[in-house]
């Protein structure tokens, strides 16, 4: 299988490279020899296939950077490890293989939402963590494989314990949901033009997804009791309306005008306070306080 991803960790050393080590010298320098050679070992047991990777296994990569990978160390999660399957699906809808780029892209396309589904809170998430994922490649789907296995991964270091939420409540999990699904309208319908003038339908496609997302996420916060998360609707409703006008807007300039309160409307930052009364992570992500602070 294939990895899509920036960063994978340094090949484990074998057990038999590391005994290689043990020579006529000190004990000291035998000692720690010993000691490498027995994690070398321990790390060729936890050899695992990638082909039989589960949703919930914590593991280290065993090349560095996208290319091919066979065999992954699988570790307990309460060990340091650089990443953890999520999620896994099968591309049935193709029969012949599609070609690297469109598998990249329908896995570009579930595996963020199916790792949602697993740590529904990305604030929570340890700094550095995102979504990459395992594809099948032109060999192994002629021998069948049709899997994508969903994972998040470190991309420089490591972490410690499982990212699956655990016991949420139904308020958090509906306002995480709502909250998810608009921040998901407005990256996966984000144009490839840069500017407005060059493809105004598909930045008025977009801002149309937005606004049916925050009316979704606003069904949802209705039945959330608590006074921030009052506040939010009403500032929520004006932000959709926004949205709303800048899917029906006649010209690039109507639409900038209603853009630039729309896109504002959906600030991380202004969330922070009904996060805090719902007892969910409250520190914005770094690569999401980036963008607005733009």
């Amino acid at each position: 299988m294939a990895i899509r991803a920036p960063y994978r960790s340094l090949r484990g050393i074998s057990a038999a490279v590391a005994l290689l080590a043990i020579g006529a010298a000190g004990c000291s320098d035998v000692s720690d020899a010993v000691d490498s050679a027995k994690d070398g070992a321990k790390k060729v047991a936890r050899q695992r296939s990638v082909f039989t990777l589960h949703v919930g296994d914590c593991y280290n990569p065993n090349t560095k950077g996208e290319g091919e990978e066979t065999l992954v160390e699988i570790v307990p999660c309460d060990e340091a490890h650089t990443g953890q399957v999520v999620a896994d699906f099968q591309i049935l809808e193709k029969k012949a293989y599609p070609g690297e780029d469109a598998v990249s892209a329908i896995a570009d396309k579930r595996c963020p939402a199916e790792a949602n589904k697993f740590a529904p809170d990305t604030w929570a998430l340890p700094k550095g963590v995102a979504v990459f994922y395992y594809t099948p490649t032109t060999q192994s789907w002629a021998t069948g494989d049709r899997a994508v296995s969903c994972t998040y991964t470190k991309e420089s270091g490591t972490f410690t314990g499982s990212l699956e939420a655990k016991s949420l409540k139904p308020e958090q999990k509906t306002y995480l949901n709502g909250s998810n699904a608009v921040y998901e309208a407005l990256w996966s319908n984000q144009p490839e033009k840069d500017d407005v003038e060059a493809d105004l339908p598909g930045y008025k496609a977009q801002a149309k997804a937005v606004a049916a997302a925050l009316d979704t996420h606003l069904e949802g916060l209705n039945g959330i009791e608590g006074t921030e998360a009052g506040k939010l609707r009403t500032q929520l409703k004006k932000t959709a309306a926004q949205w709303k006008t800048a899917s029906n807007a006649a010209d690039a300039d109507a639409f900038y005008i209603a853009y630039d309160s729309a896109f504002t409307g959906i600030d991380p930052h202004k969330t922070v306070a009904v996060r805090k009364e719902l007892g969910l992570a409250t520190t914005v992500p770094a690569d999401e306080a980036e963008v607005w602070a733009g």
